[in-house]
């Protein structure tokens, strides 16, 4: 009789914690490096068991379906294989779902709940508020190569005149015209202060980002390249843009676009370098990552072993001669060898996409030599993603060895990837920072730029 009571009572708990409200919006807060990220989930009751979706608010990410979802004994789980995305969590007696968050291999603490989260705020002094003291239109031009539009905004200094002109080029990853990143809006900023000081400003959304058409997960900076010449040849058909002072402003991938684009192109007058690779992508991820993972407290032992690894999945790529199956079967045998199998395959795909291939075996030497008109490169000393002295060193030794005479580099004390005053230049600080961008950059950019369009 207590036994068949027991049962009974398991399983009256049983029904009533599935019976607790699983349906409905699930909100946490995921820590990723550098940041904070709002997750939601939204559970619903279906005919067979359950749906989801999933919203990332702060990357403007709204209704992802997931592609199974149950709950059984307390239990949250929901799945998305092909993004390799999945989240496991059990609802307790204060109803708040305590869990994990998976992506490809990688686990993360995620706590969900009924209520609405909300992310700390911070001040960003330096972002300009309308109306602007210049004047700004909404543009569209094409790039007629790849059939893609690309949607951005011009800024002159007034209306109407004839003005020595920028254009602004984004890092890696895809970027609206703001480079909008962790609350900061860079590229904002830069042409608000290189407007007020005479320039035309073209910056745009990266391709497949926001108004612009296109699909940025196959492309790689050859593409973006492409994308920039559109930019030229818009302004090229402006009366306000004069035509023999139009110049390029890359940041870190950026960096390499710009010399891409003025090796072949006449158009071009001058070219700014902000934290602009020099090395070639293999050595510079490996930099990069011995870097940032020192700075973030990871025993020497792991950084240089992971150093051994990633350098071998690199010469399997380098040494190929297409990103085919064939390759993609490489890697992941090497990685199975060196982890497991789950995080082989979970690898695979970020070292053999599009872009990764092309970056890795692409030597930023070959298009800088090709350019001949003033170069301005600048890094900040904490730079841990293009670490400053050896790329500096690198890119001033390839122009000048191409008969460049016009070429300027600065290290520029304290400043981290992207251009901040920090204590460490960890991208852990970036979103804490309030400064968008260093004013004392700013001014090197400006006055550099002036003396070249005299």
């Amino acid at each position: 009789m207590i036994k068949t009571i027991l049962i009974i009572i398991t399983a009256l708990l049983s029904f009533i914690m599935n019976g607790q409200e699983i349906a409905g919006q699930w909100n946490g807060l995921l820590k990723v490096p550098g940041t904070q990220l709002r997750v939601v989930f939204h559970v619903n009751k279906t005919e067979t068991g359950y749906g989801a979706t999933m919203d990332s608010p702060d990357q403007k990410v709204i209704g992802i379906p997931m592609e199974k979802a149950s709950f059984d004994n307390s239990i949250l789980k929901l799945e998305m294989p092909k993004a390799q995305i999945s989240y496991e969590g059990i609802l307790n007696k204060d109803n708040i779902i305590v869990g994990k968050f998976t992506q490809r291999g990688q686990s993360t603490e995620l706590n969900l709940s009924k209520e609405i989260i909300q992310k700390q705020v911070y001040a960003r002094p330096q972002e300009p508020q309308k109306p602007y003291p210049y004047y700004t239109e909404d543009v569209k031009f094409e790039n007629k190569t790849d059939k893609v539009v690309l949607a951005g905004t011009l800024s002159l200094p007034k209306k109407d005149g004839n003005f020595p002109a920028v254009i602004l080029i984004s890092g890696s990853g895809g970027q609206n015209r703001d480079s909008e990143i962790l609350g900061h809006k860079p590229f904002l900023v830069l042409a608000d202060f290189l407007t007020k000081k005479g320039f035309a400003v073209l910056r745009f959304d990266d391709r497949g980002v926001e108004q612009s058409t296109g699909d940025i997960s196959k492309s790689t900076s050859a593409d973006f390249a492409r994308d920039v010449q559109a930019g030229v040849d818009y302004l090229q058909t402006r009366k306000e843009i004069n035509k023999d002072k139009i110049g390029l402003i890359g940041h870190s991938e950026g960096g390499v676009i710009a010399p891409i684009v003025a090796g072949n192109s006449k158009a071009i007058d001058f070219i700014v370098l902000l934290a602009g690779p020099g090395l070639r992508g293999d050595k510079l991820l490996l930099l990069q990552k011995e870097a940032v993972e020192r700075v973030s407290g990871v025993p020497e032992n792991d950084i240089q072993k992971a150093q051994e690894i990633f350098r071998g999945a690199y010469d399997i790529i380098l040494v190929s001669k297409t990103n085919d199956e064939n390759l993609k079967k490489d890697v992941t045998t090497y990685f199975a060898s060196k982890y497991n199998e789950e995080i082989a395959k979970s690898l695979t795909p970020q070292f053999t996409n599009n872009w990764m291939y092309y970056f890795l075996k692409m030597d930023p030497a070959v298009n800088l030599a090709k350019v001949k008109c003033p170069v301005l490169a600048l890094n900040g000393s904490k730079d841990i993603q293009v670490p400053a002295t050896v790329d500096l060193e690198a890119i001033e030794k390839t122009l000048l060895k191409a008969g460049n005479k016009n070429v300027k580099t600065k290290e520029l004390p304290n400043l981290n990837h992207l251009f901040q005053e920090s204590k460490t230049g960890s991208p852990e600080e970036y979103e804490k920072i309030e400064q968008t961008f260093s004013p004392l950059a700013l001014e090197e950019i400006s006055n550099w730029m002036m003396v070249q369009t005299k």
